[in-house]
């Protein structure tokens, strides 16, 4: 019987080893699965699906054909289709029957489109490689092209690993070795039982009997109610053995989790109903941007102005920067090439980005507004206040260009806005949600500048925390009068300001506004042979050291405000600003 355990142990042993080797080897499932497709158009640009790259789990690992001048890029499903526009493009989906790509061409009225590489579009991109790894969600679809006018690369795969690990192959071959090593225990105590029966076998002498003790009679048994509790206990007794074993084999079939390396899986709580979170989110557009592509976006802006800057590069400025920024940079890039002394306009600074707040919004023109920290001094040692920026693209395939470039006023505290995976509303230039509807703030800012407390606007401001009212306010003005020789006369006047009105919202249901003001001062001589003598950017700008008639000189005001709800009340506060001359000339 010790010989038959032992066989069927060795034979049981080595059908759980096989089984656990074989799941390994020829019964392993592959650990790819690859879906193709080969497009024959002539279309210039490639648009695969977020559902065909989500069509099985895990990443998805792109290889395209003709690897030198490809480029792919991924983002928003919409963003890319924006980006596309009315160009002929091929649709990549998924088809389940076949397992396979399907490419439909999708016919537009453009045969070529612009370079897409250094896009503020894509969440990434790859240029002039045939094969790459990608990891998206269904709404996020890639972006084919070679150079947007040659055909998109014809031959394209998708590949996603597959989950082929055999937790039970483990379980096997450890089950089969134990199994093994008690055949082997069984062997050997057969062999050791034969062993022993083989010994020499003697017959006992009997031994004389040995007299009788004498018999005593038993007292009477118990109870047959003990008898029978006895023999409860008895049964109670060999009850348990059953029941241990029971509990070691259930205990032994969970503990095969264990050796497959899985963990217990806890049910989550139905704390949250999905449909209502659904409905919820889809209330909102998403933000303009992400946090990784605004970083990308303000490190190119410092960047491109710096190079500018340093060669006075008015075209590779306005790469990066328009508006009220640009008007700005341009004279200060003619009055220095004109005169070296004439100061730069300080750069726009590299630090980290201490706000990050975009626009929600799935259409275009899009804003985003972010403040770079600063970590230079002043001319006095001071460390600089930080630089707020406010960005717009105008259309998919433009890049985000700097409106407005500001420094903070020292010590201010910015509101509190929303996260930039939350991004902000936009507010309408007529909004009546604010105490003053964003686009009269400029006019009613401007007011202020030329009339102080005279002004019907004055209490609208914060004006004790001003401190350009106090640079080039009404106090400036007097100052500038007071030294002005009685031979000329000087004045003021606003004109109605150029730029965009960016109103984004914060936290409280307030909004940080930019806007500008254009301020134009007029020096005018008013007493023959009289002259007026222009100075700095502005003399070299006109190329005249001193006139007869005089000088008109437009300064742009850039402006960062702070403008409360209407239901939360309140003063506009000043937050930031900039102040540089934008044009100059002689009177006639």
């Amino acid at each position: 019987m010790r010989f038959v355990l032992a066989i069927v142990s060795f034979v049981v042993a080595a059908l759980l080893i096989g089984l656990g080797i074989a799941q390994k080897t020829i019964l392993a499932a592959p650990d790819e699965v690859t879906a193709a497709t080969s497009i024959t158009t002539d279309a210039p640009v490639t648009v695969i699906s977020g559902e065909a790259l989500n069509a099985n789990p895990r990443s998805q690992f792109v290889q395209l054909s003709d690897s030198d001048g490809n480029f792919a890029a991924y983002g928003r499903t919409t963003d890319v289709l924006a980006w596309v526009g009315e160009a002929s493009y091929n649709d990549v989906t998924y088809d389940a029957e076949t397992a396979g790509l399907t490419s439909t061409l999708v016919e537009g009225t453009e045969t070529e489109v612009p370079t897409p590489v250094d896009s503020d579009l894509w969440l990434a991109s790859y240029s002039n490689t045939s094969s790459f790894t990608v990891n998206v969600p269904e709404d996020i679809s890639l972006l084919v092209v070679t150079d947007g006018v040659q055909p998109a690369p014809a031959e394209i795969s998708v590949t996603w690993p597959v989950d082929n690990t055999t937790p039970w192959a483990n379980t096997f071959v450890v089950a089969g070795g134990v199994l093994l090593l008690v055949g082997l225990l069984l062997l050997f105590w057969a062999i050791a039982h034969i062993r022993k029966g083989r010994g020499p076998r003697r017959k006992s002498q009997k031994m004389p009997k040995l007299p009788k003790q004498p018999r005593y009679k038993p007292i009477k048994s118990k109870p047959r109610e003990l008898e029978a509790n006895a023999k409860g206990r008895r049964s109670a007794r060999v009850a348990i053995i059953p029941a241990l074993l029971i509990t070691g084999l259930a205990l032994s079939g969970c503990s095969a989790d264990f050796w497959a390396g899985r963990q217990t899986v806890v049910e989550p709580s139905a704390t949250a109903d999905p449909l209502a979170d659904a409905e919820e989110a889809e209330q909102f557009s998403p933000p303009a941007v992400t946090e990784e592509q605004a970083k990308r976006i303000v490190a190119d802006l410092s960047e491109v102005t710096t190079a500018a800057d340093a060669a006075l590069d008015i075209e590779l400025a306005g790469t990066r920067l328009a508006g009220p920024a640009l008007e700005a940079r341009t004279f200060n890039y003619t009055a220095r090439t004109a005169d070296a002394t004439v100061p730069a306009i300080p750069a726009i600074p590299s630090g980290p980005i201490e706000v990050t707040l975009p626009q929600q919004s799935d259409g275009w023109p899009r804003a985003v507004f972010a403040v770079i920290s600063d970590s230079g001094t002043d001319a006095n040692g001071q460390a600089l206040a930080p630089v707020a920026v406010t960005l717009i693209q105008d259309d998919p395939r433009s890049n985000y260009k700097a409106q407005y470039v500001m420094r903070l006023q020292p010590g201010v505290v910015t509101p509190d806005v929303a996260p930039a995976s939350v991004g902000a509303t936009r507010f309408r230039s007529d909004s009546p949600l604010l105490t003053i509807a964003p686009g009269e703030i400029a006019a009613d800012y401007a007011d202020v500048l030329l009339s102080a407390d005279a002004s019907a606007s004055y209490p609208l401001f914060d004006n004790a925390t001003d401190t350009v009212q106090e640079a080039y306010g009404v106090p400036f003005k007097l100052r500038e009068r007071g030294a002005l020789e009685a031979t000329s006369t000087l004045d003021w006047t606003t004109t109605p300001a150029t730029g965009p009105v960016v109103a984004l919202s914060t936290n409280d249901s307030g909004a940080i506004v930019s806007v500008n003001v254009n301020e134009i001062t007029t020096a005018k001589v008013v007493e023959a042979g009289a002259t007026v003598k222009p100075k700095g950017a502005t003399k070299a700008v006109v190329g005249k050291a001193d006139s007869g008639k005089g000088f008109a000189v437009t300064y742009g005001f850039q402006l960062l405000f702070f403008v409360p709800s209407v239901e939360q009340g309140g003063t506009i506060t000043l937050l930031g600003y900039a102040q540089n001359p934008i044009a100059a000339s002689e009177l006639p």
